[in-house]
């Protein structure tokens, strides 16, 4: 069996992707909050994001990641 740290990328032949640009449903909370995922309960902090995704499913964003990853749709 294969295994794969983090601390080290292996060599492999890697293509690149780019995630499709499927548009979610989100909202930014201002104070600590939980959801119950399809992973269990999740915690998230003031300012984090809840997020639907595209069958329905349930889970917290981090503010920072969030910034990273997501452009607000008008």
């Amino acid at each position: 069996m294969l295994k794969f740290t983090q601390k080290e990328t292996p060599k492999l032949n890697f293509k690149k992707a780019i995630k499709k640009p499927i548009p979610v449903k989100c909202v930014q909370i201002n104070e600590a909050f939980e959801v119950e995922t399809l992973e269990g309960t999740m915690k998230g902090k003031p300012g984090d994001w809840l997020m639907v995704g595209v069958n329905g499913e349930k889970y917290v964003c981090d503010a920072a990641i969030f910034i990273k990853s997501y452009d607000l749709v008008k």
